[in-house]
């Protein structure tokens, strides 16, 4: 398969693109990472999510450790070609490594970030 859409895409000067991940069926947006050109070739190739760890400096691949992984139902790219959107489903209901089902869990109330959503398992029993 043609890599070439691949030039299409207008990364950042570090090589990378944002990628937003969400639930191909509710709609929630369970996440937001980075992908870099393998990362996103490999997630087309294997339709599953890879992403690029910058703290890590390596790829990742979502649920190596946890198990939840992402299995990618549609990919789009934006008007401006600049960050893409992974529709997914979400494996094991968890996408966030802190055991929630999104990343995306605290609101702001009264000047103050608040917790809004459950721990549905223990990071603890999710990473070794």
């Amino acid at each position: 398969m043609s890599l070439a859409w691949l030039d299409e895409i207008e990364w950042t000067e570090d090589g990378l693109v944002p990628v937003i991940a969400q639930d191909s069926i509710g709609g929630r947006v369970m996440m937001f990472a980075w992908m870099n050109r393998e990362a996103l070739a490999l997630t087309a190739a294997d339709g599953y999510a890879v992403y690029w760890s910058r703290s890590r400096q390596r790829l990742w691949r979502k649920g190596e450790e946890s198990g939840h992984r992402q299995k990618v139902i549609d990919m789009q790219l934006d008007c401006d070609a600049d960050v893409i959107l992974l529709k997914i489903e979400q494996e094991g209901g968890i996408a966030c490594h802190t055991g929630r089902e999104s990343c995306f869990f605290r609101s702001l109330h009264d000047g103050a970030w608040q917790t809004t959503e459950p721990v549905l398992k223990d990071p603890k029993t999710i990473y070794k």
